[in-house]
């Protein structure tokens, strides 16, 4: 939905043809104010940092899109939902895309020059990445902010295929010019320092927040299956998430093709939208055809709701994480948020997340067979066998391992030290400082 655009009135002292409409919340002399740029995507991530950065008391001016607007975001004092990137929906035209992306960099310089907070956070560059990770980030500098950045991939480009000394030459470019530097393994630390020349000082290690922005409702697995047509005997595999080349999908079909032809009983659902890779997702069509015939496999090529989404998580008996490449995965914390074990490749830092036997089991990368023993062994396992009396305990593992509280109070420290404030001994957490609704 399209929410009308805030931002405080000493922030930006205009409005009109852009939309933009002021308010104002009073600023404590030590009360930190932070712009969050998420690139208008990342529904999960941005959710649950801006809910636990509110919740510890930051004031927050988030800038974002119609995908990422949640109504908790228009519940509290703290937060300004700046929605300036609007519509991103990918069947557009390519008149219409160039205008709207033409019009929320204009609207995102204007905000930049006239935003209060000392503290720009960046979740994810925007479309024009080359731009973003140079001259933006100068002139992010110049009008004297401090930057913070996540780096959710150290170089896509390279788990991609697509590396080049011009990808390689801006990522260094933005990595130089950050304040800070979050990562979320000790691998990605490493391969910033190694690869990219950034001091040891200015990174650091983060969790992985568990995804709490899906409803989690009173549907049962059973209730689930047969919203699905799931048997009650059916060994339900499940993969889910954006599609792309570095995600390994044609080796989960091999496998579960090798599976099937010996056991009638397996079920492949495959959820997720093709991400600008046409040839590729053709030829995993091809291959998975004739399943998808037998009813064997289902394929659902196309973006979940939240609403929707507990539906295949609850219905299915394990998720696979078939990669090539990773640095990490958010899917995994989303299954793991539903008490759903995971087969995954050995790649990135998948294998430190699983705990072998007890929340999942890991397989050789690219190797489907190895992939198909693994299936088998995971369906002849304990832990598939008391799965149901599992669940709560995946899930509340991983809640403990990868709980926002942490994750916002590392945040909030990196912030202090940026602003060289003090910081109370405790910070709240998000259940002892819920936003409170405004009229």
């Amino acid at each position: 939905m399209k929410q009308e655009l805030q931002i405080r009135e000493d922030d930006v002292k205009h409005s009109g043809a852009d939309g933009l409409a002021n308010s104002r919340i009073p600023h404590k002399a030590t009360e930190i104010s932070v712009t969050l740029l998420t690139g208008g995507g990342d529904r999960p991530y941005v959710y649950g940092l801006a809910t636990e950065l509110i919740a510890k008391h930051a004031v927050v001016d988030l800038i974002g899109s119609d995908h990422v607007d949640y109504p908790e975001f228009h519940a509290s004092p703290r937060m300004n939902f700046l929605n300036l990137r609007g519509d991103q929906h990918p069947d557009a035209g390519l008149a219409s895309k160039v205008t709207r992306v033409a019009k929320y960099y204009a609207r995102l310089i204007r905000y930049a020059v006239t935003a209060k907070p000392k503290i720009f956070h960046i979740l994810w560059n925007n479309k024009f990445e080359l731009f973003d990770r140079t001259l933006l980030m100068i002139f992010y500098k110049l009008l004297g902010k401090k930057v913070v950045l996540t780096v959710h991939n150290v170089n896509a480009g390279r788990r991609d295929s697509k590396d080049s000394f011009v990808n390689r030459f801006t990522l260094r470019v933005q990595y130089r010019l950050a304040d800070h530097i979050f990562v979320h393994t000790k691998k990605m630390k490493l391969e910033l320092m190694e690869e990219f020349g950034v001091s040891q000082a200015r990174v650091s290690v983060i969790p992985f927040g568990i995804n709490n922005s899906v409803p989690d409702t009173s549907l049962t697995s059973s209730e689930a299956r047969q919203k699905l047509g799931i048997g009650p005997n059916e060994k339900t595999i499940l993969f889910f998430g954006n599609i792309n080349p570095y995600k390994g999908l044609e080796y989960i079909v091999a496998a579960f093709q090798q599976l099937s032809a010996q056991h009638a009983d397996y079920r492949l659902f495959i959820v997720g939208r093709p991400n600008n890779c046409e040839s590729y997702w053709a030829s995993i069509r091809e291959a998975s055809r004739a399943d998808v015939e037998k009813g064997r496999i289902t394929i659902r090529a196309d973006y979940v709701p939240d609403e929707e989404t507990e539906i295949y998580f609850k219905a299915a008996d394990v998720f696979v994480l078939p990669y090539r490449h990773i640095y990490q995965s958010g899917v995994l914390f989303l299954g793991y948020s539903f008490g759903l074990p995971v087969i995954a490749a050995d790649v990135g830092a998948l294998k430190d997340e699983i705990v072998e036997g007890k929340t999942g089991f890991v397989f050789k990368p690219e190797d489907p067979v190895d992939l198909a023993v693994t299936i088998k062994r995971y369906f002849a396992s304990d832990l598939f066998a008391n799965l149901s009396g599992r669940r709560a305990g995946i899930r509340d593992s991983a809640l403990e391992l990868h709980s926002w509280d942490e994750v916002g109070r590392l945040t909030m420290n990196v912030y202090s030290n940026l602003l060289r404030l003090a910081l109370p001994t405790e910070l709240p957490n998000r259940e002892a400082a819920k936003p409170s609704p405004v009229d």
